[in-house]
């Protein structure tokens, strides 16, 4: 059986832009996108862990009603968590997950011996 996967409501290269913008950046990013595609594109981040917060911050910027249409329950849920008491770029800054990198080699080699061709 295959599942069906939700189609992104913005282009990849927008979805990127909005995962790496600073909590200024992404509003003034979000106010870039349609109030109809901004609900989609908050209901289909926050379906995304790793793009919850963002979904969240997205939701921020939407009508109940749109967020409703699109996202049924869960949308009017992400309307109330939107404004809740903590701030959304709170939420946003400390939900991102930090990428960290090796300082070292993985694992080490043993040197290369050549054989002799006698």
């Amino acid at each position: 059986m295959q599942l069906n996967e939700e189609t992104c409501p913005v282009p990849e290269s927008i979805l990127g832009q909005l995962y790496r913008a600073s909590p200024h950046g992404l509003d003034a990013l979000i106010e870039t996108v349609p109030q109809q595609t901004r609900a989609m594109l908050a209901v289909y981040c926050y379906r995304r862990a790793h793009l919850a917060s963002v979904g969240l911050a997205i939701a921020a910027s939407c009508e109940e009603d749109d967020l409703a249409q699109y996202g049924g329950n869960l949308g009017a849920d992400l309307f109330v968590k939107s404004r809740t008491a903590d701030t959304v770029n709170e939420t946003y800054l400390s939900q991102r997950r930090k990428i960290s990198l090796s300082s070292g080699p993985i694992r080490q080699l043993p040197p290369l011996v050549d054989e002799d061709d006698d």
